[in-house]
């Protein structure tokens, strides 16, 4: 990745439920490789370049099927099927996605999760203005 700061989005959903994209695959690579957390929902749209999308998790609180929906459509909206009808997204926790060496900026594999079909939307979700850190074991990682 570039020295540039990574362009990362934040929207609000419902119920308080944080949801954070990469505008652009390095964004993609940084978000889910260094700022998700491992219990952190992780989507993508299904066949078509996309932003990679972190829904935040709650230490108390799962979040429901509605606002896992809710998250898949950001991430359908946030991606080339912005304009389709019903969209197949992935959508897994971020444990579950790996970069593997040597692969081009942007791309993950993915082990387990389900897919969700949704209409690509973000009229339910507010944007919003965050800081976004890199986890604690990415900062130390990094210093190495």
């Amino acid at each position: 990745m570039s020295n540039s700061k990574p362009r990362i989005l934040a929207y609000q959903l419902p119920g308080e439920w944080t949801v954070l994209l990469g505008a652009s695959d390095a964004d993609n690579d940084y978000l889910s490789a260094q700022v998700a957390e491992p219990n952190d929902w992780w989507f993508h749209a299904d066949g078509v370049p996309g932003s990679h999308v972190i829904l935040r998790s709650k230490q108390d609180q799962e979040p429901s099927k509605e606002t896992l929906r809710q998250a898949a459509a950001v991430a359908a909206y946030h991606s080339k099927a912005r304009n389709a009808g019903t969209t197949p997204v992935h959508c897994t926790r971020a444990r579950y996605v790996k970069k593997p060496r040597g692969v081009k900026t942007g791309t993950v594999q993915v082990a387990h999760g389900t897919t969700l079909k949704v209409r690509p939307d973000i009229s339910f979700a507010t944007r919003v203005q965050l800081a976004i850190e890199p986890r604690r074991e990415a900062r130390l990682d990094a210093k190495e």
